[in-house]
């Protein structure tokens, strides 16, 4: 992605605003520390980033209340899902003062096309993709290599399954070659009361990311799984059967019900459509699990896997060691980097 070219007005008030921001937190950390110096905030605690307002945070205590929290002018980047120690003030508010090692990263590209943080700490994402509207092979394969570029584990979930034919038909076919694969596959439908019970086992103790493409039922899943929480939902179009966006905030959610007692989800329209534009060709390739037997046993150092004598990719085609439209599809995203 090329970086937007800003005219000299345009970067002079792009400046003027960043250099406004940076005056008001130099001041504002100036008075938490004479607060801090003078004992006006309590003792250190642990706490998670439950969404984030610009310089402002909810933080959850250890006891699970928010706490309406700053940062100190120190911690830029904090996002959604960030593990933090913050010192509680008389007011009932807070302030964040340092962000705990990070275990997971979920990145995306901003309008500049640089890469900015959009949450943390998350144990999965959730590919949901459903029925109807029908799935596109390449479409999901586009969301695992994006998913296995974070390092983080993806989960392929089928959802509105109380549409699929009795035999599962070429979309059963399709889940199955995923599994065969290793990837974790979960069905759903909001249809029937126990539709959601493997979903929530999946939960179950791990911070959780949904991604997919709109009119999948992202936002029907949550609200379901999050009975207490008011959600908007966007309605299915009859006519083109696409969805709409709903979520407009990154926030996490803690699940406590009967089902489950340990499992957060972070949501937000940012995070569930990322895309490839940041990937490069190399990252694609590694991106196709069942590649990394044969990535850098290629005759040629230099092999872009199309016609090349000796391309090890080719030849476990051909073998049957990886499957041909799972070739095609990897030919296909690489064609659309370069569009």
């Amino acid at each position: 992605m090329s970086k937007r070219k800003l005219s000299r007005q345009q970067q002079w008030r792009v400046d003027k605003v960043q250099a406004e921001r940076a005056q008001r937190a130099e001041k504002r950390d100036v008075k938490d520390a004479e607060k801090l110096a003078a004992g006006e905030y309590g003792a250190e605690q642990p706490g998670r980033v439950m969404a984030h307002f610009g310089r402002t945070l909810e933080v959850r205590d250890a006891n699970g209340t928010p706490v309406r929290c700053h940062l100190r002018a120190n911690l830029e980047g904090l996002v959604t899902g960030d593990r933090v120690i913050w010192r509680a003030g008389q007011d009932g508010s807070g302030v964040v003062v340092a962000r705990e090692e990070r275990d997971s990263v979920l990145k995306r590209p901003d309008p500049r096309g640089q890469l900015k943080p959009v949450a943390a700490n998350i144990d999965q994402l959730l590919i949901v993709f459903a029925v109807e509207p029908a799935p596109h092979p390449n479409l999901i394969d586009r969301y695992l290599v994006a998913a296995e570029a974070t390092g983080i584990v993806p989960v392929l979930v089928l959802n509105k399954t109380d549409l699929l034919p009795a035999d599962g038909g070429k979309l059963g076919q399709l889940l199955e070659r995923y599994r065969s694969l290793g990837y974790t596959v979960v069905r759903t439908t909001t249809a029937t009361e126990t539709g959601l019970d493997e979903l929530r086992q999946q939960l179950e103790g791990r911070t959780s990311v949904f991604v997919g493409q709109s009119g999948v039922g992202k936002s029907s899943l949550i609200d379901l799984l999050l009975p207490d929480e008011t959600l908007r939902i966007g309605a299915l179009s009859e006519d083109s059967r696409k969805g709409t966006h709903t979520t407009t905030t990154a926030r996490l959610y803690t699940m406590s019900s009967d089902e489950v007692t340990n499992g957060e989800l972070i949501d937000s329209p940012g995070i569930r459509e990322f895309g490839l534009i940041h990937l490069d060709e190399q990252e694609v390739t590694e991106g196709f699990i069942e590649f990394h037997p044969f990535i850098g046993h290629c005759r040629f150092r230099d092999c872009r896997h199309r016609n090349e004598p000796g391309c090890a990719l080719l030849e476990a085609v051909e073998a049957g060691k990886i499957h041909p439209e799972r070739f095609a599809s990897y030919r296909r995203i690489l064609d659309s980097l370069n569009a």
